[in-house]
């Protein structure tokens, strides 16, 4: 039979398959039977065919990697057993330790040990229910994590469907990583798009999982190694030997670094730690250690766990790699939040199988506890900082003429004078306008939850910024279809036409369709969110008022501190950003908050604290939360004693359990819309 002749569900069942085959071969075999185009056009017709008919969309179709619209917040996920921390080594002599307390423990015993590779990355606890990949979630506090699906499931190398074989359940612990060559492409993008670096890979890797947005996780390539099937206790099977498991999970397709080894005694474990501590640089990702386990499961059940670890298994951490270089410049580095950080430029040395030219200085209170000045000897450190960090200094190696080191008064890109929060390290440049953040700013500016304007993506935005169209968010208003028309992609295409007359459009609809709280927003003041944007939008009521302000009329609003209403103060205070409301107020942005928005007899909700969770039906979390806003009430991320409301849509988790544990009054959806409805 023809694709044309097939059902739809016939069709996009046999794509799923295929792709999936495809993505197999590609991400875990290296052997690609078609070309990336090839595969793209599969997935289009899919996506297609999803589009046209919503219910044939399944929880492991591929077109679900890329990612699906933000959530709000993350919902807490309970873990059985506990994800456990491990007890660390540092050196032969720890290592041997352990060794012979587990030999006091379990005397006249032969233990066999299986080594894997510390992946430095981030924790996850995978759930395969019927074969699907159906839950996952961080590791949190061990007992609690957060429920990161949609993310985990924009990992290609991580299967979403296991072959047939595969048992009814499957609960697998992994750890998801950044390799190095996408932490380096990643950086590159936005050294290009004028962003400021990312530091490492592990903590890159960390942010990402926790993303609200899983096409943001879908475009930064996290990878995963899985290094435990846990087994649960009432399972009377027979439990295989830990390395017999690594290769079971290995052959129903799920990814495990193949680089673990059976080894028989401390020698051949020592051998093992020491040989990967010198091929470490080898690898495309980062590792800062070996984990060591027992192999025997009846030996583990035996050995048990602390309240913390588990004695059955260590971490043997490698020392951070050192080298001794000479500081050749101290630079003023300004970050995309307006951070201005020291950056000391070093005589080039290679540390761990790179040569460095950089290290961090971390802020100017650190630089001047160390005492790090231009031409002194230092001693560099690269654990799994990719820009390593200065550990120590030969001050006694220093000439007549050294000097320390004076912190910038001024921005060193836009000569504005910087700022200093309150119980802060870190200088900081408030200009909205200064080049250094910018790009960041108009990212923001455009986002979904801010002035949401359609196509403003980081591409456009380096193009924007870079080729002088746009330096601050009110240039955007003066954009043509012809000048977005003709920018150029990489591979020379023109954005064209159609694009530009939507971006525009959403430009023009932003200038009197968004509310006041959400220009607040937008203006990317620090420490203002869009629910602390929205208490000031409903008590000065325009943006002229909140100007105007002074911190002590500030402070009075609730849940504002003194912090936050310093750094409203002095973005208020800036020229610069005084001249750019000014050409917001001219492009005909509104200003002001609706007068009923601030009316007490239309605020019903007034006081009350709403909390939002599962899936609502012809909405979503934010629009339910921006009606409640609308009408006094108050929106939170978790359930405490002072929730009066928890909002419980479809597939509600963890926090429905506390609501009822608490006693907390739960609303399905039609009485959150009852509610709305009288309130309106």
């Amino acid at each position: 039979m023809s694709p044309m002749a097939e059902s739809p569900q016939d069709r996009a069942a046999f794509l799923r398959e295929e792709l999936q085959r495809h993505e197999r071969l590609y991400y875990l075999d290296a052997k690609p039977e078609i070309s990336d185009r090839d595969f793209d056009r599969l997935m289009a017709e899919l996506a297609e065919i999803e589009e046209e008919h919503p219910e044939l969309r399944t929880a492991d179709s591929p077109t679900q990697r890329v990612g699906g619209e933000p959530t709000e917040g993350f919902e807490q996920v309970e873990h059985e057993p506990p994800m456990l921390s491990l007890d660390n080594t540092y050196d032969h002599d720890e290592l041997e330790e352990w060794v012979e307390r587990l030999k006091r423990l379990l005397p006249d015993t032969e233990f066999e040990f299986i080594c894997e590779l510390k992946v430095d990355g981030v924790s996850l606890s995978l759930l395969y229910e019927a074969g699907v990949l159906t839950q996952a979630a961080t590791r949190g506090n061990g007992r609690v994590g957060d429920l990161v699906t949609a993310n985990a499931r924009t990992i290609r190398t991580l299967p979403l469907r296991l072959p047939a074989a595969a048992p009814t359940r499957l609960l697998v612990r992994a750890e998801t990583y950044m390799r190095r060559s996408a932490f380096a492409a990643l950086n590159e993008q936005r050294a290009a798009a004028g962003q400021e670096l990312y530091a490492n890979p592990r903590n890159t890797t960390a942010g990402t999982v926790r993303q609200l947005d899983s096409r943001d996780v879908a475009r930064r390539r996290l990878d995963v190694a899985c290094y435990e099937w846990v087994q649960p206790a009432d399972d009377d099977r027979e439990r295989p030997s830990h390395g017999e498991s690594l290769a079971a999970l290995a052959d129903l397709g799920l990814p495990v670094n193949d680089s673990w080894r059976r080894c028989k005694g401390l020698d051949e474990v020592v051998a093992f730690c020491d040989e990967w501590q010198e091929k470490r640089g080898d690898l495309d990702f980062e590792i800062d250690g070996v984990v060591v386990k027992v192999d025997d499961p009846d030996l583990r059940q035996r050995l048990g766990a602390t309240a913390k670890a588990p004695r059955w298994a260590v971490a043997f951490k490698f020392e951070a790699e050192q080298a001794e270089t000479v500081v050749r410049a101290i630079n003023a580095q300004v970050g995309r939040t307006g951070a201005v950080t020291p950056v000391a430029e070093l005589e080039p040395v290679l540390v761990a199988g790179t040569t460095v030219k950089r290290a961090t200085l971390h802020n100017y209170e650190d630089l001047a506890r160390k005492d790090v000045r231009v031409g002194d000897a230092v001693v560099i450190e690269k654990g799994g900082d990719i820009i390593p960090k200065v550990v120590s200094v030969f001050e006694e190696r220093r000439g007549p003429e050294s000097k320390p080191f004076a912190p910038p008064g001024e921005c060193p890109v836009c000569d504005e004078k910087l700022y200093q929060p309150e119980e802060e390290a870190l200088l900081r440049c408030v200009n909205a306008a200064c080049p250094a953040v910018v790009r960041e700013a108009i990212r923001h500016f455009a986002s979904r939850n801010a002035m949401d304007i359609e196509g403003m993506g980081d591409w456009l935005v380096g193009e924007l910024v870079g080729g002088g169209l746009v330096r601050d968010p009110a240039d955007l208003y003066g954009l043509t279809v012809d000048e977005l028309a003709d920018l150029k992609k990489t591979n020379d295409a023109r954005l064209g036409e159609k694009a530009a007359a939507r971006t525009v459009a959403s430009l023009a609809e932003s200038r009197k369709e968004r509310s006041l709280s959400r220009l607040i927003y937008a203006l990317g003041i620090r420490f203002v969110g869009d629910s602390t944007a929205s208490l000031l939008a409903r008590r000065f009521r325009t943006v002229d008022g909140l100007a105007a302000a002074s911190a002590e009329e500030l402070e009075e609003v609730d849940e504002i501190g003194a912090r936050i209403a310093e750094s409203v103060r002095a973005f208020f205070d800036s020229e610069r950003n005084q001249d750019l409301l000014r050409r917001l107020k001219e492009a005909g942005l509104e200003f002001e908050e609706d007068a009923a928005a601030d009316d007490g007899a239309d605020q019903p909700l007034e006081g009350k604290v709403f909390v939002l969770t599962g899936s609502l039906e012809g909405m979503t979390r934010n629009e339910a939360g921006a009606r409640i806003k609308a009408l006094g009430g108050k929106v939170t991320g978790s359930v405490s004693g002072k929730t009066d409301f928890l909002v419980a849509g479809e597939k509600a988790g963890s926090k429905l359990r506390k609501a009822e544990q608490l006693g907390v009054e739960v609303l399905d959806q039609a009485g959150l819309e009852e509610l709305l409805g009288a309130g309106s």
